[in-house]
C-alpha cells in the first residue's frame, strides 16, 4: 500500500466507458487507485456526442465543432493543474498538431508526465472515415513527449524499444483482463449448442482489414461442414461479407461478454507490419479469458500470449489457418483443454491481479 495520498490527472482521447484501450489500460485500475488513497480526475479530449459521430461518414461540421472545443477544454484546463502529482496521458493529449499541451505541463508547469501507449502511434495510420482528421496529425510528437515524460508506460516489448530511445524510465505495462468481475466464464450463463461450432471475432471498423484476409478460408470451411459451423463477428460496424454462415452482432458494452461467451473458437489475424507489432493482443486476452481456445497471426505479442498447441495455435499461412481451425472444429475435448490452459495463462500473466503492482509503480 501507498502511504501518502496520490493526486493524479488523467488525460485521454475518448470519453470513459467507451474505448477499449482506455478502459483496459487504466479505467479498469480506478478501484485500485481509490483502495490505495488515490485522488484522481478524467478529462477526455472528446465529448460523447461527439465520440458517437467522429468514425462516421459525414457530419463534418459536427466533428470539426466537437474538436476545436476539445483545444478549449485543454487549454482551460491548464490553470488547475498545479495541485496534481501526476498527469497521466494516454496516447496523446490532443488528437491533431503540435504537443503544445505536452510541452507546457512539462517544462512551463514542470509536472510529472506518465506518458502510457499501447499502439505504434509514431507510424501513420489513417482510414476513410478518419481522413479529415488524419490530415493533421502530428505523428512524430511521440518521440518528443517520450524525452519530456517522467515515466513511459507500454503495451509491449516493441513499444518500449522505441521509448527507449527517449527516456531511460520505460515500463513495460501490458493491457490487462479483469478475470474475476468481467471476464469471467463462472459469472455468465453460457448457452452451448452441440450441433454448431461458433468460430468468431471481435475488433472496430479499423481492424475489419485484418479479417478479411481469411474469408476465404471461413467459405471453404463452411462448404467442408455445411450446417455445422457459425461465424459471429461482433463489431461497431457491419462488415459487408455475404455468406451463409456469417452472423454479425453489434459490439455493446452491456452484452459484450455473453457474446464472446458465444464462441467455440477465437480468431486474430494480422499483416506482418510495423503497425501490427505495435498491438497488445487484446483480443487474444478477451478470448483466452473467458475460456476460448485462440488462433492468430505470430506476429509482435501474440507469439507471447500463444503457446503452441497449448492455449491456441499460430499460423502464418492460410493452409495452416484452414487446418488449425478444422482441428479445433474436430474436437470439442481439445477447445475445452486448451480453452482451460488460456484462462490459466491469462490470470498468472496478464491479470488486473497479476499487473496490479506494476501499475501502482508507474506512480513512485
Amino acid at each position: 500500500m501507498l502511504k501518502n495520498k496520490i493526486t493524479v490527472l488523467f488525460i485521454c482521447p475518448y470519453p470513459t466507458g467507451q474505448s477499449p484501450s482506455q478502459r483496459f489500460r487504466f479505467e479498469q485500475y480506478f478501484d485500485l487507485l481509490h483502495a490505495n488513497a488515490f485522488s484522481f480526475d478524467v478529462h477526455p479530449f472528446l465529448s460523447l456526442s461527439t465520440w458517437q459521430v467522429l468514425y462516421q461518414p459525414g457530419n463534418s461540421l459536427r466533428k470539426i465543432s466537437g474538436v476545436l472545443s476539445g483545444f478549449a477544454k485543454r487549454l482551460l484546463l491548464l490553470p488547475f493543474l498545479w495541485h496534481y502529482d501526476f498527469i497521466f496521458i494516454h496516447r496523446e493529449a490532443t488528437p491533431v498538431g503540435p504537443p503544445w499541451f505536452e510541452w507546457t505541463v512539462a517544462k512551463v508547469l514542470g509536472k510529472k508526465i506518465i506518458y502510457d501507449f499501447d499502439d505504434a502511434i509514431w507510424l501513420p495510420n489513417t482510414s476513410k472515415e478518419n481522413s479529415l482528421v488524419s490530415i493533421l496529425k502530428w505523428n512524430s510528437k511521440v518521440s518528443s513527449i517520450c524525452k519530456w515524460s517522467y515515466v513511459i508506460s507500454c503495451g509491449n516489448e516493441y513499444l518500449c524499444d522505441f521509448a527507449k530511445q527517449f527516456n531511460s524510465r520505460v515500463y513495460l505495462n501490458p493491457t490487462t483482463i479483469d478475470t474475476e468481475r468481467l471476464h469471467n466464464p463462472l459469472r455468465y450463463l453460457k448457452k452451448s449448442n452441440a450441433d454448431i461450432i461458433n468460430i468468431g471475432w471481435t475488433g472496430t471498423h479499423s481492424t475489419l482489414k485484418y479479417l478479411e484476409t481469411i474469408i476465404p478460408v471461413i467459405k471453404s470451411l463452411e462448404t467442408q461442414f455445411p450446417s455445422l459451423i457459425r461465424f459471429i463477428v461482433i463489431a461497431d460496424t457491419k462488415p459487408s461479407f455475404k455468406f451463409s454462415s456469417f452472423h454479425f452482432v453489434p459490439w455493446s458494452k452491456e452484452t459484450e461478454i455473453q457474446d464472446l461467451l458465444q464462441f467455440d473458437i477465437g480468431l486474430m489475424p494480422l499483416t506482418n507490419d510495423v503497425w501490427s507489432k505495435g498491438k497488445c493482443g487484446f483480443k487474444l486476452l478477451q478470448y483466452l479469458a473467458l475460456g476460448i481456445p485462440a488462433i492468430a497471426s505470430p506476429v509482435g505479442v501474440n507469439a507471447s500470449i500463444i503457446e503452441q498447441g497449448v492455449n491456441g495455435f499460430l499460423c502464418d499461412s492460410l493452409e495452416q489457418w484452414e487446418n488449425k481451425i478444422k482441428t479445433l472444429i474436430k474436437s470439442s475435448e481439445l477447445r475445452k483443454k486448451m480453452g482451460e490452459s488460456g484462462r490459466t495463462k491469462i490470470i498468472n500473466y496478464y491479470s488486473l491481479n497479476s499487473n496490479s503492482a506494476t501499475f501502482l509503480s508507474l506512480f513512485e
